[in-house]
This record gives C-alpha cells, sequence and structure tokens, in this order.
C-alpha cells in the first residue's frame, strides 16, 4: 500500500482549484485548497506537503512573494506555478526563482498530471 501523499493546490478563484482537482484526483494524493498566499502558508505550518501548486496572480501575497517565503522558511518543497499571464520568459522565470515547474492557464490536463506525477508518484 502506497502513501497517501498531500498536494496543496493555491488559487483565488473556485474554478481553477475544482478543475485542479478534477486533474489530480489519484487514490493516493490528498487535495487541500487554499484560496490565497496567506492561507496557504498557514497550512504548510499545519501539515506536510509533497508537492505545491501554486496561482502565480492573487490579491495579497502572490505566488511570487509566497514561493520565496516558503523557500526560506521551509526549504524545498516541490512547487508547480500555475499562471494564465503567459510570455516566453514564464517558465525560465519560475525555475529561476526555485519553482519546479509552469503550467500556463488554460492548462493541458495532461501535462499538468505528468509533472505532478515526476514530482510526487502516485
Amino acid at each position: 500500500m502506497r502513501k497517501l501523499v498531500n498536494i496543496l493546490v493555491v488559487d483565488d478563484r473556485e474554478e481553477n482549484l475544482l478543475a485542479l482537482e478534477a486533474v489530480l484526483s489519484e487514490p493516493n494524493y490528498r487535495l487541500v485548497r487554499a484560496r490565497s498566499g496567506r492561507e496557504a502558508l498557514k497550512e504548510v505550518l499545519d501539515q506536510d506537503f509533497a508537492l505545491i501548486i501554486l496561482d502565480v496572480v492573487m490579491p495579497g501575497v502572490d505566488g511570487w512573494e509566497m514561493l520565496q517565503r516558503m523557500q526560506e522558511r521551509y526549504g524545498s518543497i516541490p512547487v508547480i506555478m500555475f499562471s494564465g499571464q503567459i510570455d516566453a520568459n514564464s517558465a525560465g522565470d519560475a525555475e529561476q526563482r526555485g519553482a519546479r515547474g509552469f503550467v500556463g492557464k488554460p492548462f493541458d490536463p495532461q501535462q499538468l498530471i505528468e509533472r505532478a506525477k515526476q514530482l510526487v508518484p502516485a
């Protein structure tokens, strides 16, 4: 029996959280939602996560700031950045800042699940 792993999905939009949950519905994944960077930081304090999928653009603490805070406090939790604001440098910027991947919105479900499984086998 495989161990249940926690994945934190962070987005301020309900429809994006629902889409992420639908795509990542694996029996060994336990998905935890957060609707803001602050809420996500509280979740990270309370429990361990094998992966975080993090929206870049959110009110208050945005994804980049949250990524930086998590790296400073908690080390290397794998993070996939998730954003509708995409340009030619998005993936490179995400990796330079310490993320383990970048997925644009609207997203390709297969691309997201493959990247997640690379980081956290189901």
